[in-house]
């Protein structure tokens, strides 16, 4: 393969990869199983174009000073923590690298590796053009394509043949962590969140409705018996089933004309818009596994969203609002 194909093959490998853990990073629901194959095979065909881009490297090296080359090596390198920690990953064989978690690392990683790539692109190249597209490339495209998915379903096959946790993921690509186990189900937050510690008898949720009027509820008020089991499904990569119980969001806004959504917002600062079609599917929780939450997992009371990720799950709720503003109109994920 010629230094120009590879380097073109890895530039559009990459970012599927890319594209494709970003997309899957956002959806919940059955569908992103296209997206996992596509990511899962983009990072496949990496390392099936790696042999040819090691002879292309080699030659470089030799022309060049470690100076003109450092970025390339680390982009080198990132690739590979990229890749490699991607699969132990999916095999479920690391759980962590030290105070790091598997996807930490992973995800890390990968978006380390943008600016070292927007770097070697606008130095090396190559840029695409028309005449990559002719039915040779394409060919070998589809070539690269197809081992790919060839060795996707090996190791897929391989995960469920030696018994490994790979074998049991969802179809959002997460482990199970302590459904039905509250105590086992991990702790975490979104970025620079804390865990809030509230005092339950002070605490009040503030509802706004539509025409501007407020209610104030306790948590007495809320934990009226609406049960739900659901399947938290977290982008640190486990999921895990609960029962959950507490009020549906449509009894504390039964009246939602000309309005387009709800903004749920905790205590923290922290806040997600949602459509307000969503309002009968989505509970406020107070209590899981028949049990008050813990201050780690949301305390006083915290939303239950199934069928989206964690991040939409927000913990100690505060204000929940009506809105004519579009759910959509909200950045797809918060940057605090």
């Amino acid at each position: 393969m010629s230094t120009r194909r590879t380097n073109l093959g890895l530039l559009a490998a990459l970012t599927t990869a890319l594209a494709t853990g970003v997309l899957a990073f956002g959806i919940g629901t059955r569908w992103v199983v296209v997206v996992i194959v596509a990511h899962g095979m983009a990072g496949l065909a990496v390392v099936i174009m790696s042999p040819w881009k090691t002879v292309i490297a080699r030659r470089g090296f030799g022309r060049r000073t470690f100076r003109a080359v450092w970025p390339s090596v680390a982009l080198g390198l990132l690739v590979v923590v990229t890749v490699v920690s991607g699969i132990l990953r999916t095999a479920g064989i690391v759980r962590s690298w030290g105070p790091l978690t598997d996807m930490q690392v992973h995800v890390g990683a990968a978006l380390l590796t943008i600016p070292f790539g927007l770097w070697h692109i606008l130095a090396r190249g190559p840029w695409p053009s028309a005449r990559d597209l002719d039915r040779r490339n394409l060919v070998r495209a589809l070539g690269v394509v197809g081992l790919a998915a060839g060795a996707m379903a090996a190791s897929e096959g391989a995960w469920r043949l030696f018994g490994l946790p790979g074998g049991r993921r969802r179809f959002t690509g997460s482990h199970e962590r302590g459904s039905h186990d509250p105590a086992r189900m991990p702790v975490v937050q979104w970025l620079d969140d804390r865990v809030a510690h509230l005092d339950g008898s002070a605490w009040r949720l503030t509802v706004t409705h539509r025409d501007g009027s407020t209610d104030e509820h306790g948590i007495e008020a809320l934990d009226v018996g609406d049960r739900l089991t659901a399947t938290l499904d977290c982008t640190g990569g486990w999921w895990a089933e609960q029962d959950w119980s507490g009020i549906r969001l449509d009894r504390l806004l039964p009246d939602i004309e000309d309005a387009r959504s709800v903004r749920v917002v905790s205590v923290t600062g922290y806040s997600r818009r949602l459509p307000v079609r969503d309002l009968s599917h989505l509970l406020l929780a107070t209590r899981m596994g028949g049990a008050p939450l813990s201050a780690g997992h949301g305390f006083p009371a915290r939303l239950v969203a199934p069928g989206r990720r964690g991040f939409w799950w927000v913990k100690w709720v505060t204000r929940i609002e009506l809105s004519a503003r579009p759910w959509w109109l909200d950045i797809p994920f918060p940057t605090t």
